[in-house]
């Protein structure tokens, strides 16, 4: 079945053509909600809820560029609709003049933790920086999408780099001790 033959099915509300919607790109958008959410659980949960708004809006689709890039943008569209009714995405009152550089010496960190770091993150600064840094929006396009203005926008994602590098500074630390220990103890 070719993909506008999958969308035709699933406008009309074929359970077949909805299945294979689900096996084709359940996978591709549960990265996206893993990047926006807390946890593994809450991730699921998420593409759940995307799946049932993507069924919803299907008759919305003009075969207008990627389908997939709809469904993306349909999928984060749900995930931050969700957060803004839990928590107010608000300004942070800190100064952020000065942006947070991250050295090289933090290359060592591997990319599977650093998405851990990123998951820990509170919501607003978590869901900032993954607009911001990992899905290339504008802070005016996040401001607009999360209903704050572009200092918020600036703020919160001044607060999750800097939050991103204290945990960075205390992993590499810890590191640091674990190998003094090493060395230590491999001299008594």
């Amino acid at each position: 079945m070719s993909q506008e033959e999958l969308i035709q099915n699933c406008r009309k509300g074929n359970r077949k053509a909805q299945e294979l919607l689900y096996r084709n790109y359940a996978a591709a958008l549960y990265g996206v909600c893993l990047k926006y959410s807390r946890n593994k659980t809450e991730a699921e949960d998420n593409l759940h809820d995307s799946f049932m708004t993507i069924y919803e809006k299907i008759g919305q689709y003009r075969s207008k560029g990627s389908f997939e890039g709809w469904m993306k943008r349909i999928t984060v569209n749900t995930v931050l609709q969700k957060y803004r009714k839990e928590e107010p995405l608000n300004v942070v009152h800190e100064n952020t003049a000065g942006e947070i550089t991250v050295d090289s010496i933090y290359s060592d960190i591997s990319l599977q933790t650093l998405l851990e770091y990123i998951r820990e993150l509170p919501n607003k600064y978590r869901t900032t920086f993954n607009l911001y840094v990992l899905d290339g929006y504008t802070h005016k396009e996040i401001g607009e999408l999360l209903g704050t203005s572009i200092g918020t926008s600036k703020s919160n994602l001044a607060r999750a780099r800097l939050l991103l590098k204290e945990k960075i500074e205390t992993k590499i630390s810890q590191s640091v001790i674990g190998m003094i220990m090493v060395v230590v103890g491999s001299y008594l």
